[in-house]
């Protein structure tokens, strides 16, 4: 695959590292035709194997990959948690369905105006056991 193809596939699936400009790691400037700076996934795992196995230490590691160090730490938590996968990153927007029900949206529905939505978030919890927070309330009142 050439390095244009793989460079637009990255863009496609959204996995552009989003500065492959700041990196600076060697693998990636001596062997172009295989470490891609724009291949995110690749940086976040050459980033982790040169502090774990080079003995890189964090700083060094992460800005020659271009992450901060506490971005180096999450990347090290989501690959510690789930593996190669966890170098995906999350996809955006709601993770879950809203969890109300037809009962809680009843009781919502009915809920006196001048009660906050911490206020509801708090009732619907104890009466329903869905925990919901308040913007959620408030924003289902609009």
């Amino acid at each position: 695959m050439s390095i244009t193809t793989r460079q637009r596939l990255l863009e496609k699936v959204g996995l552009q590292h989003p500065h492959p400009e700041l990196i600076t790691a060697p693998l990636f400037q001596d062997h172009k035709s295989f470490f891609l700076s724009s291949d995110k996934v690749q940086v976040k795992y050459e980033m982790l194997r040169s502090h774990i196995v080079d003995g890189l230490k964090v700083t060094a590691a992460a800005e020659q990959h271009g992450f901060s160090r506490a971005a180096f730490y999450l990347v090290k938590a989501a690959f510690n948690d789930a593996g190669m996968q966890g170098l995906l990153d999350e996809p955006r927007g709601r993770r879950g369905p809203v969890k109300f029900t037809a009962e809680s949206l009843g009781f919502l529905a009915a809920a006196e105006p001048h009660l906050s939505g911490a206020q509801i978030s708090l009732e619907i919890s104890r009466r329903f056991g869905i925990d919901l927070h308040r913007r959620t309330i408030e924003r289902a009142r609009k």
